[in-house]
């Protein structure tokens, strides 16, 4: 079983804990609904219909209603600091994890540093991604080497990059977020200790690498109105979660699911107006064929 830590953009929406559900493309969550257009919903959209491929239990959720002012997310850094240490791989009660992804919270270093003293008290260490604000307090704070797996674009990872910018917002000038750039980038973040196990780059194209490098580059099948879209990179992040939580190497997890992101945006035809719910509802189809050798699917989707 995996977890994943985020908030929603209600600031009336409580602090909750449970397993997550999906009814009529809404998320539901200990009684409470939130519809699914981008971020920690759309991620978590994205993770429930990886688990119904994989015969997966669906990924337990910890969420708060944050408007971007933080005190939501101070609420929720406090909770996990004071009950993740609980988690126990023995537990009936379903609060073990092999996996956490942590997604939108507000940057706090203290709350996240906190949340990490947690995570190590836990019986068994389970695999840590981050991504969104998550992940800047990763980097901010110094800890980024502790994590086995970031998710950022290019412009996030000009920020691991940056050896010296405590926000992004002050990433510096000469450090450009340019495609062509990647490789230069991803070898700086390593250089720095900014960068986990595993980088997985979302953009035009998409990079898996690690410390020795670009391990993979996934760049097929292209629609370009994905790029407009909110909320695709946050598939990305639920799906390759869901697929680390199925004890798929981290490597070949994320190329799968880049892999898997791409080709349900190429099923749903996108358009400008194409909601991200409307690719989530292709993943099941894309990653069936990836997984399974669909022959209807290009050689260059699978090479």
């Amino acid at each position: 079983m995996f977890a994943v830590v985020g908030t929603v953009p209600d600031r009336e929406f409580p602090l909750v804990s449970g397993e997550v559900n999906l009814e009529d493309n809404v998320i539901c969550i200990q009684g409470k609904k939130v519809s699914v257009n981008r971020g920690t919903p759309a991620l978590l959209a994205a993770a429930i219909k990886t688990c119904e491929v994989l015969d997966q239990p669906a990924p337990f959720g910890y969420l708060v209603g944050d408007i971007g002012q933080g005190d939501g997310s101070r609420r929720l850094y406090k909770y996990l600091n004071q009950n993740l240490g609980k988690c126990d791989p023995q537990s009936k009660s379903g609060t073990s994890f092999n996996t956490i992804a942590f997604h939108y919270l507000q940057p706090d270093v203290d709350g996240h540093n906190r949340v990490l003293f947690a995570v190590d008290e836990m019986a068994q260490r389970p695999v840590l991604i981050a991504d969104a604000g998550f992940m800047y307090a990763a980097k901010m704070s110094g800890q980024s080497a502790k994590y086995d797996l970031f998710t950022p674009d290019v412009g996030e990872l000009a920020f691991l990059a940056d050896e010296e910018a405590p926000h992004p917002f002050y990433t510096r000038g000469f450090i450009l977020h340019e495609e062509n750039r990647i490789p230069e980038l991803i070898s700086r973040a390593y250089e720095h200790d900014n960068a986990p196990r595993y980088l997985l780059v979302k953009g035009g194209q998409d990079y898996v690498a690690d410390s020795q490098g670009i391990q993979a580059t996934i760049d097929s099948p292209v629609e370009g109105a994905m790029e407009a879209m909110g909320g695709t990179g946050d598939t990305l992040t639920g799906i390759v979660a869901a697929l680390i939580a199925a004890e798929i190497e981290i490597k070949e997890a994320a190329v799968i699911a880049a892999r898997t992101n791409r080709l349900a945006g190429s099923f749903a035809k996108p358009t400008p107006a194409t909601q991200v719910m409307e690719i989530v509802e292709h993943i099941p189809r894309a990653l069936e064929a990836i997984l399974y050798k669909d022959e209807g699917i290009s050689e260059q989707i699978r090479a």
